[in-house]
Parts: C-alpha cells; sequence; structure tokens
C-alpha cells in the first residue's frame, strides 16, 4: 500500500499594488458583464475582497514610507495634500 505524498498547496503570493488594481478592476469587469455564475460570480468577490485588502495594505505602507521621508528634526509633519488645480 502507498501513501500519497500530502502536501499543503502554498498560499499564492500578495501582489504587489499595481499587480492586484489591475486583477481587481479585470475582476469587476467581469462581474459586471453578468455572465457569470453565482458560484464563479462568489469566487470573484472573494479574490477581490482578498486584492483590496491587498491594496489597502499597499496603500498604508507607501503612506508610512512617506510620513518617514517628512520628519523633520525628530517629528512627523502631516499636511493634507492640495491639489494645484481648480476644481
Amino acid at each position: 500500500m502507498r501513501i500519497r505524498d500530502l502536501t499543503v498547496p502554498k498560499k499564492p503570493s500578495t501582489p504587489n499594488f499595481e499587480t492586484a488594481l489591475a486583477e481587481l478592476e479585470q475582476l469587476v469587469e467581469k462581474m459586471e458583464s453578468g455572465n457569470q455564475t453565482l458560484e464563479d460570480a462568489l469566487k470573484s468577490f472573494q479574490r477581490g475582497i482578498e486584492l483590496t485588502r491587498a491594496c489597502q495594505e499597499g496603500l498604508k505602507e507607501a503612506e508610512q514610507r512617506v510620513e518617514k521621508l517628512v520628519q523633520q528634526n525628530g517629528t512627523v509633519t502631516v499636511e493634507p495634500y492640495q491639489d494645484d488645480e481648480p476644481a
């Protein structure tokens, strides 16, 4: 009797911000088309949640890096972004 090789599938690596955002945009288009089965739509929704979290984490990390770069004399000066163009 043979014992099967039981390997745990590796969790896919977290995509970078740009890759996650592009995949998320594709998922949204696919879901908006209405051509998915309910099961496929649920899988797409679940993947969309994962990608959204990856994007949020990427933005959080970028914000932290920017704050670190603007530190002056041991204090962080955070100023709201002001667009130069009139609204």
